[in-house]
């Protein structure tokens, strides 16, 4: 089942990316990972560094992707962007929190895409 879920995310995310790229995105880091936590897409559009979690499902059964990031979540995933704009230096940047969730159709191989800026 893990190996199973993990080509899941790892498909959601090369989507993800792309779908960032095509919107003008510079990809910064894939799966940023620190003791705090970790971010899937760290990008820069503009004068923003974006911060992206990728939540991707095969069906709805269990809710929606977004639903996935929970409470808890969201604030790993903010301590682990203070620590890599401290680590960087890139306080002069404006930030911004982004959700994509994918949702897969197994029936004809199609999925969709749903970019939620400022998520949190």
């Amino acid at each position: 089942m893990y190996t199973y879920n993990k080509n899941i995310g790892n498909f959601g995310e090369t989507l993800s990316e792309k779908f960032l790229i095509s919107k003008g995105h510079k990809i910064l880091k894939k799966n940023f990972r620190c003791k705090l936590g970790e971010i899937d897409i760290i990008s820069k559009f503009k004068n923003c560094i974006c911060f992206t979690e990728v939540k991707t499902r095969y069906n709805s059964s269990y809710g929606i992707p977004c639903e996935a990031v929970t409470y808890r979540k969201i604030n790993k995933i903010k301590n682990t962007a203070k620590f890599y704009i401290s680590v960087n230096n890139i306080f002069y940047y404006d930030f911004k929190f982004n959700v994509i969730e994918i949702l897969m159709n197994n029936n004809d191989n199609t999925h969709t895409v749903n970019f939620i800026e400022n998520a949190f």
